[in-house]
């Protein structure tokens, strides 16, 4: 009980009505719509919350900043179809939580971050309250939707509504403003209880037009290089089988994008991931389901494309059609009703995949994966250790535990661990994303944990771990099964730049991420070679308790932001 209604309580006589408050409200108003977690950091208005919270049976899980908690919410969301809950502070608290947030609205990702705030009538006069700030106007701007509640009578109707709007249509961030004096209002308790409700089929199915599916089918069809582009939507939709039942029926070759590797294992043999640049290329029908036309695939333009191909959209949002390319073939609708209609609606052999061009991407894949296998075949002895050395390690051992899950970030760790280590197993691998954020990796790491209780891999560049390092302290804490690697090659994208002042290198790095984790409470070992990777790897499963390897690698391994070092300005100060 709080203090407030603990007093109004001792004040009220034997025959006065029971009470309660916001703070209650919004527990009990959680609890109702089976929210089972909460990620976030206490401080004022809101740790009696947490604590109250925890008393009633939801996990609280408390981060060291903000912006973790929030990208802990957002992979929650990811793993489990409902919306994470990030509990943060007023105003800095607030802002440090929308980073996660605006980033969980980008990746189609349902969360919803909760924050307390100052008093309004000293708000919106800018009388300079504690922590001031119009934190709704401000999360308007980065979020799906953002609303606040001024009564406590409409908590209920507030928590429904976020909840509502983060998971249905094409799930994002939802910001949900609780003032201080909110969450202290005393109300009724019978009139609080009544203003509470469980939002009833959040997400309904939305069903494709019965035509726009048969134009679709009818595209492929003729297609002579038909191609099909698997996106994290295609994950998160959980449509698993019709998936896989539409790629294998029809024959058409894939390419998944990186949180959609294992929702066919990446050794299938319609995947041409291997030979994506040609398949790219030369496809003349492509199909994108649960995947944008961003900048992670080159915006559809040539010459990464072929000019002339005619493209097919799955998405729940029509406003994603044409956003970038014109869209022959829009599917609206949600992906497991899109992927079933069009299972349903093909007769059997109307699609398939000519024989010359699943040979040309055969050959193309074979070539690759030679080239690459002399590469991984060089880094298994190199000295210093290479970031390939490392990862064929890690592969081989992760080989043998499938089912543990994966978080990926940095950007030479990014893009060559998504290369190297193949995936078998559905929404088992959480990356950077569409916006290509370094910071997620011990938030996701830490949610994976917590809402699935399996072990968790997080292989991290060791500039990314540099940004949520201290949360490795809340995986110590909370005992969680999670093993980082951090792949150390002393720098932000390598370590062996020269410095042109006394100061270091504006790319060089230096620590011991393994003695940070002892002191944590966790177990922490270096490697210096592939071979005590793997042994130390398969003895922290093994164990599975908090532990950290420090990958010691070559500092000259690596390459300018990875692979899309294209990105950087060519000026006159620009890296030849």
């Amino acid at each position: 009980m709080t203090d407030t209604v603990a007093e109004a309580a001792e004040a009220r006589g034997g025959d006065e009505p029971a009470l309660t408050d916001g703070i209650h409200l919004v527990v009990d108003a959680l609890k109702l719509n089976r929210v089972e977690t909460i990620y976030g950091v206490v401080g004022i208005p809101i740790t009696d919350l947490a604590r109250l919270a925890q008393a009633s049976g939801i996990r609280y899980i408390g981060f060291r900043h903000e912006s973790d908690a929030a990208h802990a919410a957002a992979a929650a969301g990811f793993l489990t179809q409902r919306a994470g809950i990030c509990l943060t502070v007023s105003a800095p608290g607030f802002l440090n939580g929308l980073v996660g947030l605006a980033n969980a609205t980008t990746n189609c990702f349902p969360m919803v971050q909760i924050s307390g705030s100052s008093e309004r009538h000293i708000v919106d006069l800018q009388r300079g309250d504690y922590e001031e700030m119009d934190q709704l106007s401000v999360a308007r701007q980065l979020c799906k939707a953002a609303y606040r509640v001024s009564r406590a009578e409409d908590i209920g109707r507030g928590i429904a509504r976020a909840i509502r709007t983060a998971v249905s249509g094409r799930p994002g961030g939802v910001y949900l403003d609780i003032p201080a004096a909110v969450l202290g209002e005393v109300i009724d308790k019978d009139k609080g209880a009544k203003s509470l409700w469980e939002v009833v089929d959040p997400a309904p199915k939305q069903i494709p037009d019965a035509a726009a599916v048969d134009r679709a089918i009818e595209l492929l069809a003729g297609a002579q290089r038909p191609l099909i582009v698997l996106g994290k939507g295609a994950a998160y939709a959980r449509a698993d089988d019709a998936v896989r039942q539409f790629v294998e029926s029809s024959g058409i070759p894939y390419v998944p994008m990186s949180m959609a590797k294992g929702l066919l294992p990446d050794d299938h043999p319609q995947s041409v991931a291997t030979a994506r640049s040609l398949a790219l290329k030369q496809a003349d029908v492509v199909l994108l389901v649960g995947a944008r036309l961003n900048w992670l695939l080159g915006h559809g333009d040539a010459p990464q494309w072929n000019p002339d191909a005619k493209f097919i959209q799955v998405d729940i949002a029509a406003n994603e059609m044409d956003s970038n390319q014109p869209i022959a073939a829009p599917l609206v609708g949600d992906i497991g009703s899109v992927m079933d209609a069009l299972v349903e609606r093909t007769k059997p052999g109307q699609i398939a995949a000519p024989s010359g061009w699943r040979d040309a991407l055969a050959e193309k894949s074979a070539a690759n994966v030679a080239k690459m296998a002399k590469r991984l075949e060089a880094a298994k002895t190199a000295e210093p250790m290479k970031f390939l050395g490392a990862l064929q390690a890690i592969r081989d051992v992760y080989a043998e535990h499938p089912d543990v899950y994966l978080v990926n970030e940095g950007a030479n760790a990014l893009d060559l661990t998504r290369n190297t280590i193949p995936m078998s197993v559905p929404r088992h691998r959480l990356d950077s994303g569409t916006w290509g954020v370094m910071g997620i990796g011990m938030g996701y790491a830490i949610a994976a944990a917590v809402e699935t209780g399996q072990p968790v891999i997080a292989i991290e560049g060791d500039s990314a771990f540099g940004f949520s390092a201290m949360e490795a302290e809340v995986i110590a804490r909370y005992d969680l099964p999670v093993i980082t690697l951090v792949l150390n090659n002393s720098g932000v994208y390598r370590g062996d730049e020269a410095s042109p002042s006394g100061d270091p290198a504006p790319t060089y790095l230096s620590a011991r991420h393994d003695v940070l984790m002892q002191a944590f409470g966790g177990t922490g070992y270096q490697a210096t070679t592939p071979d005590q990777v793997s042994e130390m790897l398969r003895k922290a499963l093994a164990e599975g308790k908090p532990a950290l390897i420090d990958c010691i690698i070559d500092p000259a391994d690596g390459s300018e932001s990875g692979n899309i070092g294209h990105l950087n300005p060519k000026g006159l100060t620009g890296k030849k």
